[in-house]
C-alpha cells in the first residue's frame, strides 16, 4: 500500500503524489488534448493529400518548435514562476490549435505546428521539473513513472475523441483547445508550493555531458525513434487502409501500453543501475519493432499486439533518462535538467520524421521500424559501454557529487 512506502527516512511516497496531484491531474487534462492532436495532425493531412514527406516535415517542426522553447524555458519560468508560465503557455498553445482548420495547407501548418512544439516545451519543463524536484533519488523513478501514467492516459482519452466527430470537421481541433485550457483550473487552484525557481535561466548540456553522458546520447537517439513513432505512425496506420477507427484503436493500444510500464519500469530503476534498466528496455523495444517491420499487412490483432507492446516499451526510456539525469545534477537544477534533456531530444526528434518520410518513400512503410529498432540497438550499446568503462555507479542512483566525488558516472 502507498501508505507504507517509505524510503530512507524520505517523505513517504503516499504525500508525494498527494503534493503533486494537482500537476499530475493538469498533465492528464493537457496531454488529452495534445494526444488528440499528434494523431489528429497526420491523420488529416493524410485525408488533404498532403505527401509523406510533408506530414513528415509537419511533423519535425513541432520537434523544430520544441528546440526553441526548450532553449526560452528555463528563463521564462524563472521570470513567471512555475503557475504563471503555465498559464500563458497554455492559452498561446490553445489559440494555435483553434487556427489549424482556418488554414488547411501545408505551409500554414508547419508555422502552428512549431507554435504548438514551443509551447509544449515550456509545460514539459513546468511540469515535470516541479515533480523531478519534489521527489528524492530513492523514489524518483516511481514518481517519473506516475507521472507518465497520468501522461499516457490522458493521451488514451485524447486518443479516443478522435472516433467523436468527422475528421474532417472544426470539432476535433475545439475538443483539443478545450483540453489544453481546463488543465489550467488544477494548476490555477493548487494551494501547493511551488518548487524553487531555476537559480540560472539557462540550459545545463555541458554539465550534464560531464555527469551523465549516458543522458546525453540517449535524450538524442530516443528523439530519433519516439519523435518518428508519434510523428509518422498514424500516416503508416493510415496507409495500410484500415479507416479512421484502425488508426484510433491502434493508437490508443500504444498509448495504453505507455501508460502500464512506467511505474514498474521506474521502481525497477530505483533499485537497480538506471543505465542498466535503459540498455535492458532498448533490447526489449527492438523485438515488437522488428515484428512490425517483417509484416508487410498485419492482422489487426497482431497489429494492436504490436502497437501495445511498442508503445509500453518506447516510452519507458524516457523517464528513465530523466530520473538518471536529475539524480546526477540534483533536485534544485530540475527545471534547467527537463529543458535541457527536452533540447536534445527535439535535436534527434527534428531530424527523425523527415529522414523517416524519406526512407518510407524511398524504400517502404516497414522502413519506419527497421529505423527505430537500429536507433534502439545504439542507446543498448552506448549505455552498456558505459557502464563497463565506469562500472557500477559508487551510490546507487545519487550523483557522485553529493559524496564529493566529481568524476563523471555514466
Amino acid at each position: 500500500m502507498l501508505h507504507h512506502l517509505t524510503f530512507c527516512g524520505c517523505t513517504p511516497l503516499r504525500k508525494l503524489i498527494l503534493a503533486v496531484l494537482p500537476v499530475l491531474i493538469a498533465v492528464f487534462v493537457m496531454i488529452a488534448g495534445n494526444g488528440l492532436l499528434n494523431t489528429l495532425i497526420p491523420y488529416r493531412a493524410t485525408v488533404e493529400g498532403f505527401s509523406p514527406t510533408m506530414v513528415g516535415v509537419i511533423g519535425s517542426a513541432y520537434f523544430l518548435g520544441m528546440l526553441g522553447g526548450t532553449w526560452t524555458a528555463p528563463s521564462i519560468v524563472r521570470r513567471a514562476g512555475h503557475t504563471r508560465a503555465f498559464a500563458a503557455y497554455s492559452a498561446i498553445v490553445a489559440v494555435a490549435v483553434l487556427a489549424f482548420p482556418l488554414a488547411v495547407s501545408p505551409f500554414p501548418w508547419i508555422g502552428l505546428r512549431a507554435i504548438v512544439g514551443f509551447c509544449f516545451a515550456g509545460l514539459y519543463a513546468v511540469v515535470e521539473g516541479w515533480i523531478s524536484a519534489k521527489a528524492g533519488a530513492s523514489h524518483r523513478g516511481r514518481l517519473l513513472g506516475i507521472y507518465n501514467v497520468a501522461n499516457f492516459s490522458g493521451s488514451a482519452l485524447g486518443q479516443q475523441t478522435l472516433r467523436a466527430f468527422e475528421p474532417k470537421s472544426f470539432a476535433l481541433f475545439s475538443a483539443a483547445a478545450a483540453f489544453l485550457m481546463l488543465a489550467l483550473v488544477p494548476m490555477a487552484m493548487t494551494k501547493a508550493d511551488p518548487p524553487p525557481l531555476p537559480a540560472k535561466g539557462r540550459l545545463v548540456i555541458s554539465e550534464l555531458w560531464f555527469f551523465s553522458p549516458v543522458s546525453i546520447v540517449t535524450a538524442l537517439l530516443l528523439g530519433l525513434a519516439n519523435g518518428t513513432f508519434w510523428s509518422i505512425v498514424p500516416a503508416y496506420v493510415q496507409r495500410l487502409h484500415l479507416g479512421p477507427d484502425t488508426v484510433a484503436s491502434f493508437m490508443t493500444f500504444a498509448i495504453i501500453g505507455s501508460a502500464l510500464t512506467p511505474y514498474p519500469v521506474g521502481r525497477l530503476s530505483d533499485r537497480f543501475d538506471r543505465r542498466m534498466v535503459i540498455a535492458g528496455m532498448s533490447i526489449a523495444v527492438m523485438l515488437p519493432e522488428i515484428g512490425l517491420a517483417l509484416t508487410a499487412k498485419p492482422s489487426l490483432f497482431w497489429l494492436y499486439t504490436l502497437g501495445f507492446l511498442v508503445g509500453g516499451l518506447i516510452t519507458v526510456l524516457y523517464p528513465l533518462m530523466t530520473a538518471l539525469s536529475v539524480d546526477r545534477l540534483g533536485p534544485e537544477k530540475a527545471v534547467a535538467v527537463a529543458s535541457t534533456t527536452l533540447f536534445i531530444y527535439c535535436l534527434g526528434a527534428i531530424v527523425g520524421p523527415t529522414l523517416v518520410a524519406w526512407l518510407m518513400t524511398t524504400y517502404g512503410d516497414r522502413a519506419l521500424f527497421i529505423h527505430n529498432a537500429l536507433v534502439h540497438i545504439g542507446i543498448t550499446a552506448f549505455a552498456l559501454w558505459r557502464i563497463y568503462r565506469e562500472g557500477p555507479i559508487p551510490h546507487g542512483n545519487k550523483r557522485s557529487v553529493d559524496a564529493g566525488d566529481e568524476r563523471p558516472v555514466g
